[in-house]
């Protein structure tokens, strides 16, 4: 049977196409992708704050997502730009980006250390990690160092520094202990001191060498 024009746009469904194919597909029920985003952010903020309260359940549940990943190097760059910013009067632009690249390479060769010396070295009996997941306990650990940005006024550095650097310190031993499922904070302790100590020293040659480059290209000692 043929079908008047009237009778086509009169039909329900040819109405609903034609709305569709001007404003595409509906959205799928429940799918706010605005919320989605905001829910996503809300849950980097949350984790943040519970990292800096020191929250062991906290360094557990990133340690089993495997998409925290990402957060946790947000962290790290995070704190390491607060670090920059609170500096930035002795250190200038180019030490906050030096600083920034450096936080990045340490947070790697650091998670490494401490997942071949926990897991290899000194492990537990139900010891068992990834290099990822330490990766993602230690990246959270940095969370207090977003307060060093503080120390951009002159008064407060010193205090501020030296606050923050033991407060990491302290969520690090217990991002390892989480992350390696170990029973005794003072194995946690010597992994942290151990990892600390042999990653100064990579930095350490790291430094001169990215030194002697920079003295090479640009002829004048770095600042």
């Amino acid at each position: 049977m043929v079908r008047t024009v009237e009778g086509i746009v009169a039909d329900p469904q040819f109405i609903r196409g034609l709305v569709q194919r001007c404003h595409g597909p509906p959205p799928l029920a429940g799918h706010d992708r605005h919320a989605e985003t905001k829910t996503d952010m809300s849950l980097f903020v949350d984790r943040m704050i519970r990292a800096a309260k020191l929250d062991a359940g906290l360094y557990e549940e990133v340690e089993a997502d495997p998409g925290a990943l990402a957060q946790a190097m947000g962290v790290v760059l995070l704190s390491s730009l607060a670090t920059g910013i609170g500096l930035l009067k002795t250190g200038g632009l180019e030490g906050l980006v030096i600083g920034t690249a450096m936080a990045l390479f340490g947070w790697y060769v650091w998670a490494f250390l401490t997942y071949f010396i926990g897991t290899k070295l000194l492990p537990e009996p139900q010891t068992h990690a990834t290099h990822k997941e330490l990766l993602r306990t230690i990246g959270f650990a940095s969370s207090p160092g977003i307060l060093r940005v503080l120390a951009v006024s002159p008064s407060l550095a010193q205090a501020v520094l030296l606050v923050t650097g033991v407060w990491m310190l302290v969520a690090m031993i217990i991002a390892v202990r989480q992350a390696l499922d170990y029973r005794s904070m003072t194995r946690a302790v010597g992994v942290c001191v151990i990892g600390w100590v042999v990653q100064g020293i990579i930095l350490t040659i790291v430094l001169n060498l990215f030194g002697g480059m920079y003295v090479s290209i640009s002829g004048k000692e770095p600042t």
